[in-house]
């Protein structure tokens, strides 16, 4: 590094550290990070034991890369939108920092390499998957339902909420009915999540044109429904510890969070004020995170104790 510093000129360094930000952004680092998470976790839940280390860093790093050429090509095929809304306007499509030309291409780069992580190093039950969950985010999601129908967070979230599935088949080679529990906890938290930012941005949204439910049915409905799924998503939870994939260190967990997850709902919903919708989502995101690790403490701690009592 300090062999570059004295050669390159401090303007064309500067020059070359803001395009590599410029790449990192595209890729919407720290959604691709909760993906990847959850995709952990659900690899260290496939087995009984830790799985092979070098596996999951494969696993992760094939993801991961998929994961964030899926959201490049969201901003390549959003950037119009982007432009319009305050959320999103200085992204580095809409400014102008990267053609789409670059953005396409980087995109396509970081989709070929983790697609050959996953097929040669893992297996092609999970390349393939991962890569049906880049078509099903860029393109079923972005480029047709967010633009047709308010209940595009819905139908789409079936992309967001495939990387459990994809963690678990990436550790047993197959799809079992307790990683698809998993994939339905993040498919049916996603409404609420997303609802709740939709919420906040509701004027970005009108004044882009995009149908989401704010905007299409009101801010009162869309409360009603954030209310409804977070009791729905509660009932969800439970169902690991109620087919024995988990124990009482879960249950508990999942309790607490479903029960502050509806809580933030209902102050939504009856007593709002101006920062209620983003503290709910700012809480959903900790609320699945938090789901999520309580899951692995358990299953490791029920795995621990199998072992003495053996």
């Amino acid at each position: 590094m300090a062999s570059i510093k004295l050669l390159l000129p401090h303007n064309v360094r500067r020059e070359f550290l803001l395009l590599c930000r410029d790449y990192y952004q595209l890729t919407k680092p720290k959604v691709v990070a909760l993906l990847v998470l959850t995709a952990w976790v659900g690899m260290m839940l496939a087995t009984p034991s830790i799985p092979d280390l070098i596996k999951i860093v494969f696993a992760c790093i094939g993801i991961g890369l998929v994961s964030a050429a899926a959201a490049a090509f969201n901003q390549v095929l959003d950037q119009k939108i982007d432009a319009q809304m305050a959320r999103t306007h200085m992204r580095p499509l809409p400014k102008g920092r990267l053609s789409t030309t670059q953005a396409v291409t980087f995109a396509c780069a970081l989709a070929i390499l983790g697609f050959a992580i996953l097929s040669l190093g893992i297996n092609w039950l999970t390349a393939w998957l991962t890569l049906s969950g880049l078509f099903g985010y860029a393109v079923v999601y972005t480029l047709l339902l967010k633009r047709a129908t308010p209940q595009n967070i819905v139908i789409g979230g079936i992309a967001g909420a495939l990387p459990p599935v994809l963690g678990w088949s990436a550790m047993t080679g197959q799809v079992g009915g307790e990683a698809l529990l998993l994939m339905m906890m993040v498919f049916t938290w996603t409404p609420p999540h997303f609802w709740a930012l939709a919420i906040h941005r509701v004027n970005d949204y009108a004044r882009a044109g995009i149908p989401m439910l704010p905007v299409t049915h009101g801010i009162e409905f869309t409360k009603t429904l954030i209310l409804l799924y977070t009791l729905l998503l509660a009932v969800v939870c439970l169902l690991p510890y109620l087919i024995g994939m988990s124990g009482l260190i879960y249950l508990l967990g999942a309790l607490v969070m479903s029960a502050k997850f509806i809580a933030h709902a209902w102050q939504l919903k009856f007593h709002a004020d101006a920062e209620s919708a983003m503290k709910t989502f700012r809480f959903s995101i900790v609320h699945l995170m938090a789901l999520f690790l309580i899951l692995l403490v358990d299953h490791y701690v029920y795995w621990n104790l199998q072992m003495l009592v053996r």
